[in-house]
């Protein structure tokens, strides 16, 4: 079999999943350098749903400690997903959003691997790989209000009280932001200074990150230090967008998070999934120091001539209100206290948990419109 005809049935066979490779001319070239002929080969036809080690050694002619040796490299590049249970090991084959988008970016590493792949990752992003995600209702991500930004507490339904969502975890841990170390890593894309060692993740998925270096285990306290340290730069905490064991806490730049990004520069209609809240603002009190509006991060915020104006200028910040997200980034650092976020009348609730978020994923996307 040629080199290219590996490639191909590998590339066939990775397109299985709930995230699709549709045809392009980066395609194969981001494949080849993300996996090499030897890995190609052997994880075509690997499970895409996870199965005991003992079965998967079976189907590949191997003995448990062989297949274990060929699969804990591979593990630690992201392409392959170990867990266990009941004292067992479960293996399947990541998909391409995880394997290619989060898994081997969250070390940080600037190895030549990923050096020649990430510039071949964001051409096939930016040629419809991330498209999608165009008409799905539930995006991966939905927005958690940044802590004590909201006015009225007692509103605050649990997956959306950061400090609760927190608490609700065992394992912390803590990786590289892919999606920045995608953008810094690639000659045409500015490099983003905001921190990078922010991608918050949680209990399973936080130890097999761990467990094959792809990040490291922190406290709890440390966790809502860098979420602070987050808000603080202006970032946008997102969640993985299901109410019952999220395992994923992001914090988003505008520049480089690939919905934030495909909002700005691809032109979707949403990005992240918004939160519960809205930003309320007080005119009367607002400086117009334009804080707020250099922080949004959906450009829904800017200064126009107001009656209710208090200052000198006679200007005070006034709101898109179908591009908020209910982030609370524009509240967290307003000098005046002029902001706040406030509950809106109709809200959405995410998927309870991952089964059904995908159901809706697929649904979506098999109509090719949205489904509320």
């Amino acid at each position: 079999m040629t080199e290219d005809a590996v490639y191909d049935d590998f590339i066939k066979w990775l397109g299985n999943t709930w995230w699709e490779l549709p045809e392009s001319e980066h395609l194969k070239p981001m494949i080849k350098a993300n996996y090499t002929l030897e890995e190609a080969t052997f994880l075509t036809g690997f499970p895409l749903s996870a199965k005991p080690i003992e079965d998967i050694a079976s189907i590949k002619g191997l003995s448990p400690k062989e297949l274990e040796d060929r699969v804990a490299p591979l593990a630690r590049k992201g392409m392959v997903f170990k867990s266990v249970r009941n004292e067992k090991t479960w293996y399947r084959l990541n998909d391409s959003f995880m394997a290619l988008l989060r898994a081997n970016l969250w070390p940080g590493d600037a190895d030549e691997r990923t050096q020649k792949a990430v510039p071949l990752i964001n051409k096939y992003l930016d040629d419809g790989w991330f498209d999608q995600y165009l008409n799905i209702h539930h995006k991966g991500l939905r927005t958690l209000p940044i802590e004590q930004t909201i006015e009225d507490t007692r509103s605050i339904v649990p997956y959306e009280d950061v400090v609760k969502v927190v608490d609700s975890f065992e394992y912390y841990t803590v990786s590289y932001c892919p999606c920045r170390m995608r953008h810094n890593h690639d000659p045409d894309f500015k490099e983003c200074h905001h921190p990078l060692e922010v991608c918050l993740h949680f209990d399973d998925l936080g130890r097999y990150i761990v467990e094959n270096g792809q990040g490291r285990e922190i406290t709890k306290e440390e966790t809502h230090a860098i979420l602070k340290k987050s808000a603080d730069s202006g970032l946008v905490h997102a969640i993985s967008n299901w109410r019952d064991k999220p395992d994923t806490i992001c914090n988003c730049c505008s520049c480089c998070c690939m919905f934030l990004d495909g909002y700005h520069r691809l032109g979707h209609p949403e990005s992240t999934n918004a939160s519960s809240y809205i930003v309320e603002i007080n005119a009367a009190t607002c400086k117009a120091c334009a804080s707020c509006v250099k922080r949004c991060p959906m450009d829904a915020l800017q200064l126009k001539v107001s009656e209710k104006a208090g200052n000198k200028f006679g200007k005070a910040v006034a709101l898109a209100v179908e591009s908020c997200i209910g982030c609370g980034v524009c509240v967290h650092k307003c000098p005046t206290d002029s902001l706040k976020l406030v509950k809106k009348e109709n809200e959405s609730n995410p998927p309870q948990h991952v089964k059904e978020y995908m159901m809706h994923f697929m649904k979506d996307k098999k109509s090719g419109k949205i489904e509320a």
